[in-house]
Parts: C-alpha cells; structure tokens; sequence
C-alpha cells in the first residue's frame, strides 16, 4: 500500500474502534425514557448524544491532538487542520428516543478537504457499514456493494421524514419518483444511506443534511460503487442535500426530480 493508503487504514481502523465504543455509549440509555433540550433548528438533544460525542473526543484529543473535531453538539476545534473528523453521535435522535433501533453513530474523516473515511455504526443492530477511498466498503467487516437495479420501476427508493420533503424544491419530483418505484418507504435517516451501500435500497433522497449527517457516506457508497450527491449533482459532504444511489440510476433519479421541479 501507498503512504496514503496506510493512512486511510489507519483512519479507518480508529473510526471504527470509536464508533463501536461511542454505540455502547448509547445502548446505556437506549430504550429509556430521556429528557431532550431542542436545539436552534427545533431538532432534540439528549444526555446521550453529549456523552458519546465527549467520548469521541476524549479519544480523538490523544490520538491526534493536532487534528480538528467537528461534532455536532460541540462545534469544532483545531479549525483549519490538515486532517478533520466529523462526529455524529446519534443520528436519528428522534428514533432513538422512541427505542428504535435504525439510529447510527457516524463519523467521517476529511484530508486536505477530501471526504476520506466513513463509518456509520447502528449499535442495536449489531451493523457496520465501513469505507475508506481506494479500500473498498464493508458491512460488518465483509465487503458489500450497490445492488445492479437498472430501473426505477424495480427499484427501493427511501426519504426521511415526509413533512421535510413535501414542500420542499424537490416535492413534485419526490412524488413523480414514489409514483414509479417499485418501493417507496421512509426507512430514513441513516440507515437510508447505508441501505443503499449495502444493496438493499437504491435510492435515498434527503433535501436537508447537515455536513455530519452526509460525512460518511461519500467514501462509503462511493466505494460500495453507487453515487453520492447533492440534489445539484455534485459530489460533496457539503452540499445541504443528498441523493444516494447505486450509480446505475443517479442520473435518470435527479433528472425525474429537476424535470419535475421545472414543469
């Protein structure tokens, strides 16, 4: 392997160790009832997001203390570091304030401003989906790839919440692409994304992400071999929505959901 490489690896080994320790964080308080503070974009907080983030960064403070942490209940540090990690303690909190099991730790890594490094862990499912560029994507250790769907008509197509994406730019092209599916389903958040990777869904359209819930999931569906994007068709982390899917369909998906915009 190339320097690189062995830095990806080693990235990627230490995102793992962290996410899998910060889920067993969250599995003390999964399943009990939790006082929650809402934060400015109205979206809730518990006890357990701050802990499990903290821990991520107790972690991360020793390991490489010259590294900058953007997380997001507690910003960043060390801003404008060669190397940065991305923590989302709990993606999906409203899930997993109601005791269900489809929310994830997600942590991604960026170097020199590329999206390197993605894990998305779900602790009480026991699943990992894994990925740095040039290593390939993992669920649970083992490799795993998009699925060879080539029609939308045969195809799973996941949102997140119906409220966010009804009204929104991307509402009548949503209801063009639900119209042919072959599925349409809200399993959301996440696990939408993983799903993807994974090649149990196609397509996942979320119209609102913030940096760290799209952080892992650039290097990781791009290396299961799908697309990951903004609705504008770029390949970013950064980009304020994300379409993901198994390539094969990425272009036809965001030309149902412009063409529709534009009509």
């Amino acid at each position: 392997m190339t320097s690189r490489d062995d830095e990806t690896s080693e990235f990627l080994e230490v995102a793992l160790e962290l996410a899998r320790a910060a889920g067993d964080q969250t599995l003390r308080y999964f399943g009990h009832t939790l006082d929650h503070d809402a934060k400015g974009d109205g979206s809730p907080v518990t006890k357990a997001d701050r802990e499990a983030e903290l821990l991520m960064r107790q972690h991360l403070a020793l390991r490489f203390p010259d590294h900058a942490v953007l997380g997001e209940e507690f910003g960043e540090t060390n801003a404008g570091a060669r190397v940065r990690w991305i923590l989302d303690p709990i993606d999906a909190t409203r899930s997993f304030m109601r005791g269900i099991p489809l929310y994830g730790v997600l942590i991604g890594v960026e170097v020199d401003g590329e999206a390197t490094v993605g894990v998305c862990h779900f602790p009480p499912l026991r699943e990992t989906v894994a990925a740095g560029l040039g290593l390939g994507c993992t669920w649970n250790g083992q490799p795993c790839a998009v699925s060879p769907v080539d029609r939308i008509e045969d195809a799973v197509v996941l949102t997140t919440d119906l409220r966010t994406i009804e009204g929104s730019a991307q509402d009548p092209g949503w209801h063009t692409l639900v119209a042919r599916a072959g599925i349409a389903r809200t399993w959301g958040d996440c696990y939408g994304h993983a799903l993807v990777a994974t090649g149990r869904a196609e397509v996942m359209v979320d119209p609102i992400m913030n940096v760290w819930d799209c952080a892992p999931f650039l290097p990781i569906i791009t290396e299961a071999g799908g697309r990951f994007t903004s609705r504008n068709g770029e390949a970013t982390i950064h980009g304020g929505s994300a379409i993901a899917t198994n390539g094969i369909l990425h272009e036809e998906v965001l030309r149902v959901l412009t063409n529709a915009q534009d009509a």
